[in-house]
């Protein structure tokens, strides 16, 4: 009976032992979790403050400084109403920039980024553009308001910015698809138009403008060209939020 009692005592201070130590650990590991995640964020924010110094005027656009701190820069993307408000990048293939700023530098929030396939020119009848899903509107994280039907609605203009043009970017389109979609993730399926991209376009949106596609399928189909800008969501396992819009030529 003795016996016993000793081996219980033992064998409830090992146990109050095993919990409080799994407690510690518990609370070490989120505390760990917490601070790495804090400087993703604050990495991405630190990075996005210096570019935004860089960004390359309207009226006299230059990307002089730009690529000379990375000559794969091809552009700038703006949607107003947003905090997507960043440099184009393109590698040689699409992990290049993924996990890769634009100083070169590992980075988990990664770099916005053209399709490798894609004419790094932006000449493509439909060019595609990637970015990470981040919280605090880093990235592609702003992608999601889109989701919303009445920003949808007031939200949809912005700016492409290239070295030798400018183009005004009007959204038409919010969509969610799974990444095996090809009539989104082949851009080199739409060189020769992009009238079923359009039709596809209109089976399942989340929303349309349905004004902007009228324009699109009545003027020449060989002079249109679209945009997209495609992140990560969380509808399903492989789901992408993806944002369509007319790239219009702007006068300088």
């Amino acid at each position: 009976m003795k016996f016993s009692k000793i081996f219980l005592n033992i064998a409830n201070k090992l146990l109050n032992f095993i919990v409080v130590s799994s407690l510690v650990i518990a609370v070490a590991f989120a505390s760990y979790a917490l601070w790495d995640n804090n400087l993703i964020y604050a990495a991405a924010e630190n990075v996005q403050d210096s570019l935004l110094k860089l960004k390359p005027a309207e009226d006299s656009p230059s990307f002089e400084e730009l690529l000379a701190i990375n000559p794969d820069v091809k552009g700038w993307v703006t949607l107003d109403g947003t905090n997507i408000d960043h440099p184009i990048l393109q590698g040689k293939t699409n992990l290049s920039y993924i996990n890769t700023d634009v100083y070169g530098n590992f980075s988990l929030a990664g770099s916005v980024f053209l399709d490798s396939r894609n004419n790094g020119n932006f000449e493509d009848t439909y060019s595609l553009l990637y970015g990470h899903h981040m919280e605090n509107s880093k990235m592609f994280g702003d992608l999601d308001l889109y989701k919303e039907e009445r920003f949808f609605r007031e939200n949809q203009t912005g700016k492409l910015i290239l070295p030798d043009r400018i183009y005004k970017l009007e959204i038409f389109a919010s969509l969610i698809v799974p990444s095996s979609e090809d009539s989104i993730f082949t851009p080199d399926r739409w060189r020769g138009g992009i009238d079923d991209l359009i039709k596809f376009t209109m089976k399942a949106p989340l929303y349309l403008n349905k004004d902007t596609i009228d324009r699109i399928m009545t003027s020449a189909s060989e002079e249109t060209q679209i945009l997209a800008l495609t992140t990560c969501s969380s509808e399903f396992t492989d789901a992408r939020t993806v944002i369509l819009a007319a790239m219009v030529p702007q006068h300088q």
